[in-house]
């Protein structure tokens, strides 16, 4: 069972990613990548792992590099979001 923290959470990270626009084409232009980016903040953390896996997750779709000072703040701000969550039973 997901804890309503977990959600909220969750919530946050996905409302952090749809409004970032790094490759300058809108948001809601990265759909997939969010999906995959939230997937690696909940498997990865540390900041440089994590910075490099958007870097990597964006550069496979649209064959553009984001600089990795761009990721590693984005990758600070989502594991900010994520350690400041908690889920008790």
């Amino acid at each position: 069972m997901i804890c309503v923290e977990m959600q909220n959470m969750n919530i946050r990270l996905m409302e952090q990613l749809y409004n970032w626009d790094p490759l300058g084409y809108g948001p809601g232009s990265y759909e997939t990548e969010i999906v995959d980016v939230l997937q690696a903040v909940h498997v990865l953390n540390d900041v440089s792992k994590l910075a490099r896996k958007i870097q990597a997750i964006y550069e496979f779709s649209f064959e553009e590099v984001i600089p990795l000072k761009t990721c590693e703040k984005k990758a600070n701000e989502l594991l900010l979001i994520k350690n400041s969550s908690t889920c008790e039973i």
